[in-house]
């Protein structure tokens, strides 16, 4: 893709602003200088190569500092460390619930509309938003271009990733007119209202109030429809349910492999109930679902068989833990707005080879 030049030299004043959140010096870093690290040159000469203006690339990258709190970070995740309970009680407190709600009937307009054009519920747009950043509240407080600096160029193993992540952030600034060091996000380099990762920007990000700027950094409505337009093109299917809790042994039986859900859901509905888990009696034999197995706190385990769109929300965070606590989270904003949420679990549900 070729992207155009802004005119004259404005990118000196878009740059100027990032520069200014250095500190008082004033003075940009040098740990990403593309004149002494090879790499990052490397990037320059890549992005240059498709419109993106040379000086305003070496600038920015001059302007980036290595973060090394951002690689311990990387390590602690909450998804790694949290048992169920603890990750359930961070993200399903009463205020956001409450403010889920709200954020619904103040967007009103937006929900329904990303609903019919996506079929994706207000609800489960609205929970991905509140895990996410508490409706925008919560965006995050690094410089993204440090993050992504940092990762992409001493990450010891996803280097790669993180590198087509800088590429794809800078890319956005340009676009956008934005100062690279004005922009914060996660340590991880997620940004806006739904934490996208620059690729998933430029991906799926909607201008959904067609003011010509897909802006997920301060626009509600662009971020609404731009989460119900990841979930649709990950194949979320309208209507459809989420998951089943069922009953099941008093541990989880052996020879089924529990919590994957970086797959789509691969095991048969008859295998499950061999196995002693409680399948509802609408499934054919062939169904195939997604077993989650969830300590409750007090020695004993909670089941739950997840459908289709239970990955399609793990394409959003590959945590079991994290689609679990989206899932409950839009079940108490529908109920919170006196909605029947009908399409979590359903009486009567399809066959994989039917849908």
């Amino acid at each position: 893709m070729t992207v155009s030049s802004p005119q004259g030299t404005r990118w000196k004043a878009w740059l100027a602003g990032g520069l200014l959140a250095l500190g008082a010096a004033g003075s940009p870093a040098a740990d990403f200088d593309p004149q002494g690290h090879a790499e990052a040159r490397r990037l320059v000469e890549e992005l240059a190569g498709q419109g993106i203006d040379r000086d305003w690339l070496e600038d920015a990258l001059q302007a980036a500092e290595y973060r090394p709190s951002v690689l311990d970070a990387m390590s602690g995740a909450a998804e790694r460390r949290l048992t169920w309970p603890e990750y359930r009680a961070i993200f399903l407190d009463e205020a956001r619930i409450a403010n889920g709600a709200a954020f619904i009937e103040a967007h009103a307009e937006a929900f329904a509309r990303a609903e019919a054009d996506f079929g994706v519920p207000p609800a489960v747009i609205a929970a991905i938003l509140g895990v996410e950043t508490r409706y925008g509240e919560v965006t995050g407080r690094h410089r993204v271009l440090d993050s992504l600096s940092t990762l992409a160029f001493h990450h010891p193993s996803r280097g790669d990733f993180f590198r087509g992540e800088l590429a794809a952030f800078l890319a956005i600034a340009f676009e956008q007119q934005r100062a690279p060091g004005s922009l914060t996000g996660s340590y991880a380099g997620a940004m806006g209202y739904p934490q996208f990762i620059p690729t998933s920007y430029r991906a799926y990000a909607v201008d959904f109030d067609d003011d010509g700027l897909r802006d997920l950094w301060t626009n509600p409505v662009d971020a609404i429809g731009s989460v119900a337009n990841y979930f649709a093109e990950h194949g979320w299917r309208p209507q459809a349910p989420i998951y089943h809790a069922v009953e099941g042994p008093a541990t989880p039986p052996e020879g089924i492999t529990f919590n994957r859900a970086a797959r789509p859901p691969a095991v048969a509905a008859a295998r499950l109930a061999e196995a002693g888990l409680a399948v509802p009696d609408a499934l054919g034999d062939e169904h195939r679902l997604l077993p989650v197995a969830l300590e409750d706190g007090e020695g004993g385990w909670r089941y739950v068989l997840g459908e289709h769109n239970f990955y399609v929300i793990t394409r959003y965070n590959h945590s079991h833990l994290y689609a679990m606590a989206v899932t409950e989270l839009a079940e108490a904003i529908a109920e919170a707005r006196g909605r029947k949420p009908g399409w979590l679990e359903a009486a009567d549900t399809q066959s994989e080879e039917a849908s």
